[in-house]
């Protein structure tokens, strides 16, 4: 027997089960004059049916985040001019504007700050962090 195409392969898989109490006789198309066309009518492709094929999913790629916004020069002015006001904004500021890395400046960190800023969650970009 030759190997057969898919679309067999899935009828023969379905019909797995009758196996002992049926018997399947190909008719040649030129003997089996007496077929009707629903007999031919393909199946839609249905969990219900036997033959069933689950669409291919592609995967689904999660957007991190996209941020727009327009704001005023006025606002991000204020925001730099409060990093004053806070201890370690204005560490993280210094240690971005210095050439060479500041271990004084690090340690002068709270410590949640120091655990962030080595694991490299700060970017200065804009004078803003």
């Amino acid at each position: 027997m030759k190997t057969p195409n898919r679309h067999t392969l899935r009828w023969q898989i379905a019909i797995q089960e009758y196996r002992g109490n049926i018997t399947i006789v190909h008719k040649d198309g030129n003997i089996h004059k007496n077929s009707d066309e629903l007999s031919r009518w393909p199946l839609p492709n249905s969990i219900d049916n036997p033959a069933y094929v689950p669409p291919e999913v592609s995967p689904q790629i999660p957007i991190e985040g996209i941020s727009v916004t327009d704001l005023k020069a006025t606002f991000f002015e204020e925001v730099r001019n409060s990093y004053t006001q806070d201890k370690n904004c204005s560490i993280l500021c210094q240690l971005f504007n210095k050439e060479s890395k500041d271990n004084s400046l690090i340690h002068a960190l709270d410590e949640i700050w120091k655990k962030s800023y080595d694991e490299g969650r700060f970017n200065l970009l804009d004078s803003i962090i």
